[in-house]
């Protein structure tokens, strides 16, 4: 699996000279709240402020997409992600789609 300090939003690895590219790579999840969930997270929304309920569900879906995509590269022999970026969507209300995508690279120390 590739290390997370491999990864970057730069189009460059600092240290490392990109030696091949092997295309994009992805990592996707689709998540909701549960009906429990919705409940907490709307009285919570009554308040104002931040909303720890949804911010749990958006780190969880975002480390998930995260992972996938790092397996993704791994199984393309990448051992660096460059341009990394996420994109959400939500698919119906209450469902959201989080991707992860990059470029894989295999990277060398220069």
């Amino acid at each position: 699996m590739i290390d997370p300090s491999m990864v970057t939003t730069s189009i460059t690895l600092e240290g490392y000279r990109i030696r091949q590219s092997l295309g994009v790579v992805r990592g996707i999840t689709v998540r909701s709240r549960s009906l429990l969930g919705n409940v907490a997270g709307g009285f919570q929304t009554l308040f104002g402020g931040r909303i720890p309920i949804y911010v749990e569900l958006c780190e969880t879906s975002r480390e998930e997409a995260f992972q996938h995509m790092l397996q993704h590269a791994s199984e393309r022999g990448a051992n660096a992600i460059i341009n990394m970026r996420y994109d959400t969507n939500e698919v119906m209300n209450g469902v959201t789609e989080v991707l992860a995508y990059g470029t894989a690279v295999v990277a060398e120390r220069s």
